[in-house]
């Protein structure tokens, strides 16, 4: 299967609901191809999902139709060939049109004269003039949803949301986290021939072309994931709940930093989730307490020196990784999220001990779903207090306010867009 079949096959899966790098991943472990084309089909997937609202805007302009009114197979095919066209500066027009078109096999077939024309016309013409309305304009050139781009301007002034959302559209790094010694982890890589070189903030992060995992070696966990996990200060033989676990690369990352003499209890409510938490310990070379439950009936026996909420949110931090989200959240969501962020923290804060410390984290960047909580949390909660700054991991400070707040996004840092607030509860 060449590049440009492999992605159409991707794209049908995650049009019928399925994520993008779990669906790609699949499909080139299943595949003989040359690293041209693996990089090649990686680059039209995350590039089709990410520019989907830029593409269909002009396709749907030169086709004189709704997009809606395009079936499936010819619609991809479609935004296959625009973004080689008008995205992409080393693939020659014909080959775009003629490859793209190609893709249309059995009943699609019948499209094919109509996806030629559509394309020839992109070649030709670029990309279809944009609305007058700038918000709009702004919407379709960056490709987010009109509603998101208008959440971002209001929070965060419209240069800063439009410099946000043209680093959603570029890959994101491979970030790794090292078992062993960065150095040596770098120079045991570079002898397998992996190109990889320190990340920016994480002491134990590396960012790194084409490996998953090498156990004993290095683990998957994103930079602003590990940056995360250090806010929570875990410290030889202390006890650390990990109170929303999946997929377990905190966990894991809890369990190397309380060592042998501390202990860790991972919790979660899904079956599949505990499953994959506990095939994570074991490519560490960890150990922790893996217990399939909401936190909300965990009982509370003996608390807890510190307890980690990395709660289910919106993921809007995550586009770059996960850049279908953006196609499947609306401004509804971040209300029904807040209600039950409010609930996993108020329950997780039960496990703290006097003087024990609690992070609050999400990767998104929403004022809804971040300071809010927070906020609403300590007004009902005067045991609890901001803790001091000075207090935290070196790597974390700079990414750090006053209030002990943490916030990453992919256009200040070239990380991960998460959120975190680390608590104390007073003795």
């Amino acid at each position: 299967m060449d590049a440009r079949h492999l992605a159409f096959e991707v794209l049908k899966r995650v049009e019928a609901g399925g994520r993008s790098d779990a669906e790609l991943g699949v499909a080139l472990a299943r595949e003989r191809m040359s690293p041209e084309d693996r990089a090649l089909a990686t680059r039209i997937v995350y590039g089709v999902v990410a520019w989907q609202l830029r593409l269909d805007h002009t396709i749907a302009a030169y086709a004189d139709r709704r997009i809606e009114r395009i079936d499936t197979d010819t619609l991809l095919a479609l935004r296959i060939g625009a973004y080689q066209l008008l995205l992409l500066d080393r693939v020659p027009g014909y080959a775009a049109v003629d490859r793209s078109v190609g893709l249309l096999s059995g009943a699609a077939r019948r499209s094919a004269g109509f996806a030629n024309a559509i394309l020839r016309r992109v070649a030709r013409d670029g990309a279809a003039p944009l609305p007058s309305d700038e918000n709009e304009a702004d919407s379709i050139e960056l490709s987010h949803p009109l509603w998101l781009l208008r959440l971002w301007v209001r929070e965060l002034g419209r240069s800063d949301a439009n410099a946000l959302m043209r680093a959603n559209n570029e890959p994101a790094p491979s970030a790794l986290r090292c078992l062993a010694p960065r150095e040596a982890v770098l120079a045991d890589l570079a002898a397998r021939g992996v190109r990889a070189a320190p990340a920016r903030y994480a002491p134990d992060a590396l960012v790194a072309e084409g490996t998953a995992a090498l156990p004993g070696l290095v683990v998957p966990q994103s930079e602003a994931s590990q940056l995360v996990t250090l806010l929570l200060g875990a410290c030889v033989g202390e006890r650390v709940l990990d109170a929303c676990a999946a997929p377990g690369g905190k966990t894991a990352y809890l369990a190397s930093l309380v060592g042998p003499a501390g202990s860790v209890t991972a919790v979660d409510p899904r079956r599949s989730a505990t499953r994959r938490i506990e095939a994570l310990l074991g490519l560490a070379g960890v150990r922790a307490r893996v217990v399939a439950a909401r936190i909300q009936d965990l009982a509370v026996d003996q608390p807890y020196d510190a307890v980690l909420v990395d709660a289910p949110c919106s993921g809007l931090g995550t586009l770059r990784e996960h850049p279908e989200i953006r196609w499947r959240r609306s401004e509804a969501d971040l209300t029904r999220y807040a209600m039950q962020q409010d609930e996993i923290l108020a329950a997780a804060s039960r496990h703290v001990r006097p003087g024990g410390r609690l992070v609050y984290a999400t990767c998104t960047l929403t004022r809804a779903e971040n300071d809010d909580v927070v906020d609403r949390f300590l007004d009902r909660n005067r045991d609890f207090a901001a803790h001091p700054p000075a207090t935290v991991h070196p790597a974390v400070l700079p990414l750090i306010d006053e209030r002990c707040r943490m916030r990453t996004s992919p256009h200040h840092h070239g990380l991960a867009g998460f959120f975190a607030a680390r608590l104390v509860r007073c003795a």
